[in-house]
């Protein structure tokens, strides 16, 4: 009797350690960004926010040309950019506001990579920008900066001194709560860019202020996972490698800069023959994508990128749907992620969401047994949050998946590893 009694405190221990663990989540926040999809997306606008909704989105990046807004000196059209942010807040999503893209009086007739003249030209648009969304408080200064393409020169020095420092103390001026997102660097740093490493540090010696580091951890091959595969000497920076974003931005920046991951893409195959996966891998790594940055510290934000394939075959197919609008497998791991955090033997120990809903949300974990779906163990609750980690007896090659009774949706299915 006491060796039961021992063995039942044991599995009860164990039980508060894995319900801990959920509870103790960062406050990560999920989400989107393709400003094209939402601007000219099949059916209205609003219609696309409620499918926003219906994903379980909690935050949308949206984009400002600078370029097109002002396109005079001191003019300012806020039409488009009004309606898409007013849409989002509508409908409770969180908008995140990038500002990107030089107009050519302000730069002396060059093309929207080249940064201003001066810097009081950007913190006058960012001050508009503010004081036209005081809403809004999740800001990010430029794209991708470290590449030649997005800022010409790739300068840290005039990325801090002329957009990031001037644009940032202008919007803080309007909003003193907003919350500045500097860097959102591209994980290398292509032909004539800085790596993201290389131009983090240079930040940092230019005197960058910043609330949180901006980054795009794209997979720089097929052969990636979020956990594995990335070069572990090279100082460039993809979901693979978080861990060296996590250890920079804390040398550079502090222990108190917050990390926001706001362009995470896995382009599939078909139709990418050269840099995609199957859309299978696509969906599992969606889903590992979420546990790795829920696991990492300072992780406040995770943009999925895009919601639809781009037309050209060159440009980005790592939608969560195919350009003719056919559902990809990945779209069910985004809104139902369920990903293996670990396995011993026989004990596989899982990690998930319910996104969708408030509060503790019921869930059903159900296994592929004999040609059908069989719940595993009793019916289970969420946290607060919609997190949940429980561990399970399935061995290598068990297929499993979360499934959400209010909805009536499952997740793709896992296969234990």
């Amino acid at each position: 009797m006491g060796r039961v009694l021992a063995l039942a405190a044991a599995a009860l221990a164990v039980a508060a350690l894995v319900a801990g663990s959920a509870q103790a989540a960062p406050g990560l926040r999920v989400g989107v960004t393709d400003d094209a999809w939402l601007e000219f997306g099949p059916g209205t606008l609003e219609e696309r926010v409620a499918e926003l909704q219906e994903m379980g989105v909690q935050v949308v990046r949206v984009t400002l040309d600078w370029y097109e807004i002002e396109t005079e000196q001191g003019t300012y059209d806020w039409a488009r950019d009004g309606q898409l942010l007013d849409a989002l807040r509508a409908a409770g999503i969180e908008p995140v506001v990038a500002i990107w893209g030089t107009p050519s009086w302000a730069n002396g007739g060059g093309k929207p990579n080249v940064p201003p003249q001066a810097s009081a030209s950007f913190a006058s648009f960012a001050r508009a920008a503010a004081e036209r969304f005081p809403w809004v408080r999740r800001w990010i200064v430029w794209n991708e900066p470290n590449q030649r393409r997005w800022l010409l020169p790739p300068s840290p020095v005039a990325y801090v001194t002329k957009l990031l420092n001037p644009g940032g103390a202008a919007i803080k001026g309007v909003i003193p709560k907003a919350s500045i997102g500097g860097g959102a660097t591209a994980p290398r740093g292509a032909s004539g860019g800085m790596s993201p490493v290389d131009f983090m540090r240079g930040m940092g010696r230019a005197g960058a202020h910043l609330d949180a580091y901006a980054h795009h951890p794209h997979p720089l091959s097929p052969a990636e996972t979020p956990f594995t595969g990335g070069c572990s000497w090279c100082r460039t920076i993809s979901m693979a490698t978080l861990d060296r974003l996590v250890d920079e931005t804390r040398a550079v920046f502090g222990s108190r800069t917050r990390i926001w991951l706001t362009e995470l893409g896995y382009q599939t195959n078909p139709p990418d023959k050269i840099l995609g996966v199957t859309w299978a891998k696509q969906a599992r790594f969606v889903a590992e994508a979420q546990l790795r940055a829920y696991e990492a510290s300072r992780v406040d934000l995770l943009v999925q990128y895009l919601v639809r394939d781009e037309p050209k075959l060159g440009a980005w197919q790592s939608g969560l749907e195919t350009v003719a609008g056919k559902v990809k497998p990945a779209m069910a791991s985004f809104t139902l992620p369920l990903a293996q955090v670990s396995r011993t033997g026989l004990a596989t120990t899982l990690w998930g969401q319910i996104r969708t809903g408030t509060g503790a949300r019921p869930y059903v974990l159900q296994r592929r047994t004999n040609g059908r779906w069989v719940r595993v163990g009793l019916g289970a609750e969420t946290n607060m949050r919609g997190y949940f980690e429980r561990t399970v007896r399935a061995g290598p090659g068990a297929q499993l998946r979360l499934y959400d009774a209010e909805t009536r949706r499952s997740s793709p299915t896992l296969i234990v590893r």
